[in-house]
């Protein structure tokens, strides 16, 4: 009897178990099924959300684009602006150059005009690409001019030297030719020379400023009656008189000599 129970409370044991077993597996499975649909759930949801961040990601991207056009355009208009406001400012700075140069080229052309005038003036077909030669050759004669006239110049004190050495001399035959020239005409001055240096083109006369003479005075050299050339005071003193020979007045092969006497070219009125 014992062991029927025993067997009896064994399978009521095994059925119970059984069932349990079966009342939890059922269970078992819709949790499964549930959290099945839950996973899949959450995987759609997920996906969803993937496919919405990515969306949103190419939206921040375009905005983000857009706003650095934006930008770029912004400053591409401020750049625009500037490069206006610098372009008015060359227009007008071309403006005041052209006005300028109009200006100059009207200058040019009135110094180009008198150039010309002055061309036409130097005469010789002279020409602005001639001109800088022509210039030369007037800095060159300029020069020669200014070497001839230090020469002269030199020349000069040299005379004067020479003058001052033999004025003792000078005087001298000065005072012999004072009764010479009592024999003057009636209305002219006669007088003779007394030295010639043919070298520096000049004698001294043995009369001055006593006799008439005056730098604007030309005189007559005479020999044996007859005119021979002429000379030109260049300084007279009481009794003496340096004058300048114009050798241009000088027959060929005549040369002035002491002893040859000069009479003024228009006598003297009484």
């Amino acid at each position: 009897m014992k062991k029927v129970i025993l067997y009896s409370v064994v399978i009521l044991a095994a059925g119970g178990a059984a069932f349990f077993t079966h009342k939890h597996a059922v269970k078992f499975e819709a949790l499964q099924k549930e959290r099945r649909t839950t996973i899949a759930t959450n995987s759609d949801v997920s996906a969803n959300a993937d496919a919405e961040q990515t969306k949103l990601g190419k939206e921040r991207a375009t905005l983000a684009e857009s706003q650095q056009k934006r930008t770029e355009v912004t400053q591409s208009i401020a750049s625009l602006k500037a490069a206006g406001a610098n372009m008015e400012r060359d227009v007008a700075a071309l403006d005041t150059t052209l006005k300028a140069q109009d200006a100059e080229f009207a200058e040019l052309d009135k110094t180009l005009k008198e150039v010309n005038k002055i061309l036409e003036d130097l005469g010789g077909g002279v020409t602005l690409e001639t001109l800088p030669e022509k210039i030369q050759q007037i800095e060159d004669d300029k020069k020669a001019r200014v070497l001839k006239m230090e020469e002269l110049t030199t020349l000069v004190g040299a005379a004067e030297k020479l003058l001052e050495k033999n004025r003792a001399e000078v005087d001298r035959l000065v005072k012999k030719d004072v009764a010479r020239n009592s024999r003057i005409a009636q209305n002219s001055v006669e007088a003779a020379i007394t030295a010639v240096d043919q070298d520096w083109g000049y004698l001294i006369i043995g009369a001055g400023s006593n006799s008439g003479f005056t730098p604007q005075t030309t005189l007559i050299v005479k020999r044996d009656g007859r005119m021979i050339g002429r000379v030109r005071p260049s300084k007279i003193e009481p009794t003496q008189t340096i004058a300048d020979i114009d050798f241009s007045s000088l027959a060929a092969g005549v040369r002035i000599q002491p002893g040859d006497r000069v009479m003024l070219m228009k006598p003297n009125a009484n």
